[in-house]
């Protein structure tokens, strides 16, 4: 069983884990779907951040319409449209060793599609939450519950794997944005038209 974090909370994965090369993160969540009678589609979403914060390329942010960035490190596993059913709604694969050298943070959110027009957003999503375990051994080595501290955000950042003297840490993050997509990719350096 895996530690579980509480928000801001961070965690080595790779000192304990040293020979830790292939992990998968797997989102999920469930939908109050009484509120609005329709269909949520919740989206998965890596940025890969050189230093500066933000991306180098806009190949480096991996979603549902870029499946992989370039060096093949980071694969988004595909967008499940309902977010139906128990365990990970979308999976990211991320391989640690091939991670180039100039991203210094991997970050992961959620955004609702469509949410404006459909007229939803996080209050009406529950058991939102981020994991981490190890491809090759199937084990769990973290996770995090988001809660319910959301109403009227269309978009969240779960969590971010980042570097640190050679380690690959976690902080669990679990804050929202008001403007959807639009307003992670522009915080993170995407241009959208």
């Amino acid at each position: 069983m895996g530690v579980n974090l509480t928000k801001g909370q961070k965690v080595s994965l790779t000192k304990s884990n040293p020979g830790l090369k292939k992990l998968v993160v797997g989102l999920g969540w469930d939908v109050n779907s009484f509120d609005t009678g329709g269909d949520f589609d919740l989206d998965a979403a890596a940025f890969l951040l050189a230093d500066t914060g933000k991306v180098s390329r806009q190949e480096d942010f991996v979603f549902f319409g870029n499946h992989k960035d370039p060096s093949g490190s980071v694969e988004h596993l595909g967008d499940n449209l309902t977010g139906a059913g128990d365990g990970d709604d979308e999976q990211i694969k991320i391989n640690l060793a091939t991670v180039p050298a100039n991203i210094s943070r991997i970050v992961f959110t959620v955004t609702i599609y469509d949410a404006e027009t459909r007229r939803q957003n996080f209050g009406q999503v529950n058991n939102a939450f981020i994991r981490i375990y190890n491809e090759e051994s199937g084990e769990e080595m973290l996770r995090y519950d988001l809660g319910e501290d959301f109403s009227i955000e269309t978009a969240a950042v779960f969590g971010e794997l980042y570097k640190n003297n050679g380690e690959w840490k976690f902080n669990a993050i679990g804050s929202g944005y008001q403007g959807g997509l639009a307003a992670l990719c522009a915080n993170y350096g995407i241009e959208t038209e």
